[in-house]
């Protein structure tokens, strides 16, 4: 019996859908026959046509995840225009600071913040009633090893990264009675446009780290998320699914 991730009849959305991650999110998940919306504070319609060049039916919302208002209304235009949002992937995110915790600017720490944790919480909040009254629901949190390792000169990305962890563990344990799955993808070292821009020393670095000797793409954390939104992952849930080339192994 062959298997096949199948998303016919979903509407997903994907907050932060117009670049990297979140655009490789929304294709895969169109790929398996989702319906997608995509919430961004910048523009995503290039992204959006990329998903109805797919067959399936696409929106491009502008908005700001950590603005509760504009989420509410986000998810009521996703509700009007696509139905009911069954699958919810919270990648939109901020690393607004890179420096050591005493050189840490406040205003900045509580934007990354708001955008990461307070963004998830807003987003989740909007679309839970919907899941539960349906029984059925998918929320997939963007996380990282930096939140599970620590990052040198990045506090408040590391404390948001982990925090998404525990919030992820605590939406399984209230979801699980009402057929909604939480669980967080542990991204690594993903070759987006924010890595190309680093030092090629630097990024020789990182890729040597990895157990696989090479930079993830988008496309590798997409397809972990396309099937934890299936039936397939239907009994998968609170879990911490590591996309990282092994980068958290260590050898002597």
């Amino acid at each position: 019996m062959a298997l096949a991730i199948d998303l016919s009849g979903r509407v997903a959305v994907v907050t932060g859908g117009s670049r990297g991650l979140g655009r490789a999110d929304a294709l895969a998940l169109a790929s398996a026959g989702a319906d997608v919306a995509l919430v961004d504070v910048l523009a995503a319609d290039e992204t959006a046509s990329e998903v109805e060049a797919l067959g399936r039916r696409a929106l491009a919302v502008q908005g700001d995840v950590s603005a509760r208002e504009e989420v509410e209304q986000a998810v009521e235009r996703v509700a009007v225009e696509l139905g009911s949002v069954d699958i919810l992937v919270n990648n939109a995110g901020a690393l607004d600071h890179l420096g050591q915790l005493v050189q840490q600017d406040e205003e900045l720490w509580g934007r990354d913040l708001r955008v990461n944790v307070t963004g998830a919480f807003n987003c989740t909040r909007a679309v839970w009633p919907g899941m539960q009254e349906r029984g059925w629901g998918r929320i997939v949190n963007m996380s990282s090893v930096v939140g599970t390792l620590g990052g040198f000169g990045q506090a408040s990305y590391a404390a948001t990264k982990a925090g998404l962890l525990g919030l992820t563990k605590t939406l399984a344990l209230e979801g699980g009675r009402y057929g909604i799955t939480a669980n967080a993808v542990v991204a690594g070292i993903i070759g987006t446009e924010a890595f190309g821009r680093l030092d090629p020393v630097m990024r020789e670095r990182m890729e040597r780290r990895t157990a696989l000797r090479r930079v993830g793409s988008p496309e590798d954390v997409a397809n972990a998320i396309a099937f934890l939104c299936s039936d397939l992952a239907a009994y998968v849930t609170g879990a911490e699914v590591n996309v990282t080339g092994g980068i958290e192994l260590f050898t002597f």
